[in-house]
């Protein structure tokens, strides 16, 4: 079923929403989505959303900001068979569109979580913004920004319980195989090296990861990527080394005394990383550290002479 709505209300959708449900049956649903997006990135979120919502059915507000000077909401509802929950676009412009929560905050799931999504740009300060404000999980993407590295500092700089972003999602393979690694070879660390294009925001996650857990110091060399292509951690018998070259699927696994191992390592589209975040509704704790230790590199780069950061 798809009911479309123009020049309407928050209470007129309210109104259909519930009369939709009462034709096609209301389903359970877990949480309520907003996902904040401008038009011209519209046709690439849903295909995300629909999949993110058939693992975790859900109430899915879009919000896209409409270009135009009149104050006006235009709605979309979708519901039913291939939908997973309810799925409903709020386009907004004018007067209206710079206080959005006003719209949202009615259509929310009541005694449920919220989940707010960025997927391009976001606010600088995600909590304290009006529609973060109404989430428990806020959810962005420093790969949407034209400065990956700096956003994703300015990410760690503000960041609150529940604050999360999906350059540390794409990590997740990585830092299981070298969890896992490490945990087979026992040993004592000495050293790391995270290897990625110099303008790869996940490796500086990677690398502020490793100090944190690791204790150690974490060199950063820079590559020709593309993205992130390898992680060295250097021990007394030799380097256990995930290695990641050009844009391969596959990834070469080294730990000393073990035959070198082929595993899959490949680069996971938006739908995947937004599914995995959907699962886990409490503060993640372990990126809190991370973001931390990001912000400490960051202030010893910056007291470094100047060019001396960008030597290695």
């Amino acid at each position: 079923m798809i009911i479309e709505l123009e020049n309407t209300s928050t209470a007129q959708v309210a109104r259909e929403i519930r009369h939709g449900h009462r034709s096609t049956g209301t389903s359970a649903m877990a949480f309520t989505l907003v996902v904040v997006t401008q038009e011209k990135h519209y046709d690439k979120v849903i295909p995300a959303c629909l999949q993110a919502g058939g693992e975790h059915p859900s109430r899915i507000l879009v919000v896209v900001h409409a270009t135009g000077q009149e104050s006006r909401l235009d709605a979309e509802i979708r519901m039913g068979e291939g939908i997973p929950g309810d799925l409903v676009t709020l386009r907004m412009s004018g007067e209206l569109a710079e206080h959005s929560a006003s719209v949202v905050l009615p259509l929310l799931l009541p005694d449920s979580k919220v989940v707010v999504w960025w997927p391009n740009a976001s606010p600088e300060s995600p909590s304290d913004d009006q529609i973060g404000a109404l989430a428990t999980r806020r959810i962005t993407d420093a790969a949407g920004a034209s400065d990956p590295v700096s956003a994703v500092v300015v990410r760690a700089r503000y960041h609150s319980p529940g604050d999360t972003d999906l350059t540390w999602t794409r990590l997740t393979p990585w830092r299981a195989l070298l969890a896992a690694a490490v945990d087979q070879y026992p040993g004592r660390i000495r050293h790391a090296t995270v290897e990625a294009a110099k303008d790869n925001a996940p490796a500086e996650l990677m690398a502020a990861w490793l100090q944190a857990r690791l204790g150690v110091e974490v060199e950063r060399k820079f590559t020709k990527g593309p993205g992130m292509t390898g992680v060295r951690l250097t021990t007394a018998a030799g380097d256990i080394a995930l290695l990641r070259p050009g844009k391969a699927s596959t990834a070469t696994y080294l730990v000393p005394g073990q035959p070198q191992r082929e595993v899959a390592l490949k680069r996971r589209e938006i739908n995947e990383l937004i599914t995995e975040e959907l699962r886990c509704m409490d503060p993640d704790l372990i990126f809190h550290q991370a973001t931390q230790v990001l912000l400490e590199r960051e202030t010893a780069r910056a007291a470094q002479p100047e060019g001396k950061a960008d030597e290695k």
